[in-house]
């Protein structure tokens, strides 16, 4: 089961650095300024194994690309110095042009183009859209790989994004009803006279345990028995679909006990809804998983 944590953490390591993978070629993309940027290194290496900065200067000699990456600072860098890109661009195409990554950046305050170095992760980067057109100089045909690889993955972060957002929405609103339920437990189930905090404690557990029963087949003393190594409780581990139910029978439960329904008639109700919704939900047979219905207080 993937929880909340896992898919922060999974998340904030995506994007500081991913790796897409295109005609058995490992490209990485870097998050700078909150934009990918691509290894044009790696994608140079495709066509030159041995020495990848060569395609790279080859590139930047052209006058079209001058002008490309000139247009791109203007439209996305308003530190752009346009005064050294018009001497630049005056040289560029002529047989004695030629200039490094490193140079353009320090001449120009270019930002559409950085370059790392030390042992990992070194090489060149390009924003997306100047990695693209690099692809396309070299070989059309690999820019369009790169581009449906690279929607790919952002197709797939996206889902994990909004499958973490309906994961946190769930959790909450199991949190909700379960203010609903203890205070359902307060008006239907404690005296009106005061109680010990300890005893009114016991008599929460119960009622939370009476759930955890109709839903996982277990009490949470039972669970954490079975799971030491595990923290928190067997809720913080519950899938999308339990959270869902969950809040499904807390408010059940509440009504249950509003309508003054024993407690034995209360467990077995609210495990047969728990079974009927999760079948639903998952739209597989699941009675294997979850209790049989015939729990005993």
């Amino acid at each position: 089961m993937q929880k909340s944590c896992i898919f922060t953490q999974y998340l904030k390591k995506m994007a500081k650095e991913q790796t897409i993978v295109v005609q058995d070629i490992d490209i990485r993309i870097s998050q700078i300024r909150d934009e990918e940027y691509f290894s044009i290194t790696d994608i140079a290496k495709k066509f030159n194994p041995e020495n990848p900065a060569t395609l790279i200067m080859n590139w930047l000699r052209n006058k079209d690309t001058i002008e490309l990456l000139g247009t791109w600072e203007v439209l996305n860098n308003p530190d752009f110095n346009l005064l050294e890109f018009d001497k630049v661009k005056n040289e560029a195409g002529t047989n004695r042009f030629a200039i490094s990554v490193s140079k353009w950046i320090d001449l120009t305050q270019a930002i559409g183009m950085q370059t790392k170095s030390g042992r990992y992760g070194s090489g060149t980067f390009a924003h997306r859209d100047l990695a693209l057109a690099f692809c396309s100089w070299m070989s059309p045909s690999f820019q369009l790989y790169v581009l449906t690889e690279f929607q790919r993955l952002k197709k797939e972060e996206a889902a994990k994004n909004q499958e973490l957002q309906e994961w946190n929405l769930k959790r909450v609103l199991s949190k909700v009803n379960y203010r609903i339920h203890t205070e359902a437990i307060r008006e239907h189930l404690i005296p009106p006279r005061i109680l010990a905090t300890k005893l009114e404690g016991m008599i929460f557990a119960n009622e939370a345990d009476r759930l955890n029963l109709a839903l996982f087949g277990t009490t949470a003393k039972q669970w954490k028995a079975l799971n030491p190594a595990l923290k928190g409780n067997m809720r913080d581990h519950a899938s999308a679909e339990q959270l869902l139910v969950l809040s499904n029978l807390e408010n059940l439960n509440a009504e249950y006990m509003r309508l003054g329904f024993a407690e034995e008639d209360r467990i077995k109700r609210l495990n047969e809804v728990a079974i009927y919704q999760i079948q639903l939900l998952l739209s597989m047979p699941i009675t294997k998983q979850l209790p049989n219905g015939n729990l005993e207080k």
